[in-house]
This record gives C-alpha cells, structure tokens and sequence, in this order.
C-alpha cells in the first residue's frame, strides 16, 4: 500500500537536521527550517488514505521512504507505531527517534535530512521537483 506526495525544493532546503525530515504544504522556507526538504506539498497526513493509516499504526509496519528529485533518489526505512495520528493538515515529518505528535508519519528512521546525500540536496536547493513515495508493509 502506498501514498505519494508531490512537493518543490526552495533555495533555502539545507537538510541539516540530524533526527528528522519533513515535507510541508507552505509556500515559504526560512533557512531556520533545516529539516524541511520540500515545500508546497500537494498531500498532507490529513489527507492520506484511512487503509494506509491504519497499516502503519503497528510497531511491526515497516513503512519505506522514497525520494526522488531529478535523477536522484533517496531510500529511507523506518517504522510504523500505534500513536500516529496523521491528523496534521500542513505538514509531514520522518523521525529517527520513537517521537509521535501529530506531524510525524514514521519513526525509528535509518537516516534524517542531514543524511541524504548531497546532490539530492543541492538539487532540492534549486528548486528541483521532489516526489515522495511511502510505502507501508504491515
């Protein structure tokens, strides 16, 4: 089962944050938001599909990050936990850590913004498109 989400790069993505990423649906950046990988996003937690939600409420989901910006793609694996809401209509966050509120779509990632590679990053950084695919195996 999978959900994608469609956001934009913004000359201000630095992915400099050790613990998290996120995509968010506002149309402004501020280089404070040194997790934030993508702006604009066209789905929200909110948004996603009931079936969806529910798989990833398991500490067993297995929920699979893809990201894609140009020709390059990123693969984060993290899991699913019986908190997430996905209630959070502005914006979605990635965890490496068990933290759970509202924003947070998956936790117990094996990498956060600062791990991505850097051409990813730089062609976020010039406003590339981002494509992000989650997949959940419950």
């Amino acid at each position: 089962m999978e959900q994608r989400v469609h956001a934009s790069g913004h000359e201000h993505v630095s992915a400099e944050h050790t613990s998290t990423f996120e995509l968010t649906s506002d149309d402004w950046l501020t280089p404070a938001g040194d997790c934030i990988l993508g702006i604009e996003a066209d789905t929200v937690p909110a948004d996603f599909d009931d079936a969806f939600v529910e798989a990833c409420r398991s500490h067993d989901a297995t929920i699979t990050v893809t990201l894609r910006a140009e020709d390059h793609e990123q693969v984060i694996e993290g899991r699913g936990h019986p908190d997430l809401t996905f209630e959070n209509d502005r914006s979605m966050v990635g965890r490496t850590s068990d933290y759970v509120d509202d924003r947070t779509i998956v936790v117990g990632c094996d990498a956060a913004a600062a791990d991505l590679d850097r051409d990813f990053v730089e062609a976020l950084a010039s406003g590339a498109n981002l494509e992000c695919v989650l997949t959940v195996d419950a």
